[in-house]
């Protein structure tokens, strides 16, 4: 299945969750927000939430400074 992360198409070979889609792209899970199809996702639920075909996911991360 394809989805959209960050605005760049990536393919899946199987049926994840959100925490199991960070780790197969090797992205910390740490000080990050995760929208999927334009909703936020609380970090307490990305192990319920699967990814389907075309989902559009945007993963920012918080970065400290003054």
């Amino acid at each position: 299945m394809k989805v959209t992360i960050n605005g760049e198409t990536k393919e899946i070979t199987k049926q994840v969750n959100l925490r199991e889609l960070l780790k197969e792209f090797a992205l910390p899970s740490e000080r990050i927000a995760i929208e999927l199809n334009r909703e936020v996702v609380r970090k307490k639920d990305w192990e319920s939430i699967l990814i389907n075909d075309a989902d559009k996911i945007e993963i920012v991360h918080f970065v400290g400074g003054g």
